[in-house]
């Protein structure tokens, strides 16, 4: 069994090989880089990613970010296309073959029936001399001087730098495209990200979180209150003007202090500025808010208008962590 210190070293060492390879790959952004993205954003078809072995995993993943990020694209296996999947392509799609190599038979024959189609065709390959590359309209070098693999086969740096190149395509077109955090949550409404940044506090506020009380309602109407409508919290208001909180936290406290509770009223209870946030606010963001303050309701207003309390227990059903 190796040791520990050798398992580290060679780690680190893979690391460091791939990090310098994406060094020198970001030195080969150029103005050809601007002409890929440019005719990919121009297009009023889709992208079209082809592929096989390493690469083709590779191009799934860059498929999905494609997808996820407003630009619609198809993933065919290069061994697929050769026997059918070319029938997916149309005359306006564009397509991107990766192969570090570009020199495979598969490869050759798939770029001579792309041909035939008058696609426009961009190679990712690591071999700009390549029969990809020679036959291609664009050229993206991804070519490294090293594998990570200690016996420089397996591929490792080529297939980072792969990955790398595509999500530099996908962020360009992202930014061309004007593609805002509401996209976003747009094409990811079922998962922890879209909720994030599409669910509100607006969302959350029902007629069960409007829990308040007048400044000079007793002890017994504010207790009513709060076990009622279950938010362990009451706003406490003057001339339906918003004056402050009383917790299930403050009653206990004064509980702890006061013998006679007869002629407590709300207004001697209530902890006045409370905390509020807008009903536009983020959850994610006013759950981090609450967090932070060390609470667990907050006042939700409107335009500066109390509307309702909501509980750090609603927001952390709505599974955004």
């Amino acid at each position: 069994m190796k040791s520990k210190r050798e398992i580290k070293k060679i780690a680190q060492k893979c690391i460091s090989i791939e990090v310098n390879e994406a060094k020198n790959l970001k030195k080969k952004i150029d103005d050809n880089f601007v002409d890929v993205v440019n005719v990919l954003h121009q297009t009023k078809g889709r992208i079209i990613i082809t592929a096989i072995g390493k690469s083709a995993n590779i191009s799934n993943k860059i498929v999905a970010t494609l997808n996820s990020t407003g630009t619609p694209s198809i993933f065919v296996h290069a061994a697929e296309a050769l026997h059918g999947d070319l029938g997916v392509i149309k005359s306006e799609d564009i397509i991107i073959c990766i192969s570090n190599s570009g020199n495979t038979n598969e490869i050759k024959l798939l770029v001579s029936q792309i041909r035939n189609l008058s696609n426009k065709l961009i190679a990712i390959t690591g071999n700009p001399s390549s029969f990809l590359a020679k036959y291609s309209d664009y050229v993206l070098d991804v070519g490294v001087e090293k594998e990570a693999c200690i016996n420089n086969l397996a591929p490792t740096s080529s297939t980072t730098n792969q990955l790398i190149i595509g999500d530099a395509i996908a962020v360009s077109l992202l930014y061309c495209n004007g593609f805002t955090k509401k996209d976003f949550a747009k094409y990811h409404p079922g998962g922890t990200l879209g909720k994030r940044i599409s669910i509100s506090l607006e969302d959350l506020v029902s007629e069960s979180s409007f829990v308040t009380v007048n400044h000079n309602d007793s002890l017994q109407k504010v207790i009513f209150e709060i076990s009622n409508k279950c938010k362990g919290a009451t706003a406490v208001v003057k001339n339906k003007n918003l004056l402050g909180i009383i917790t299930d936290g403050d009653l206990r406290r004064m509980l702890q202090k006061t013998s006679d509770i007869t002629k407590i009223q709300a207004k001697d209870i209530m902890s006045s500025n409370p905390k509020t946030l807008d009903k536009k606010v983020l959850a994610f963001d006013c759950l981090l808010f609450m967090q932070k303050n060390k609470i667990n309701q907050i006042i939700v207003t409107s335009n500066t208008d109390y509307i309702g309390i909501v509980h750090i227990n609603e927001i952390l059903k709505q599974e955004l962590v």
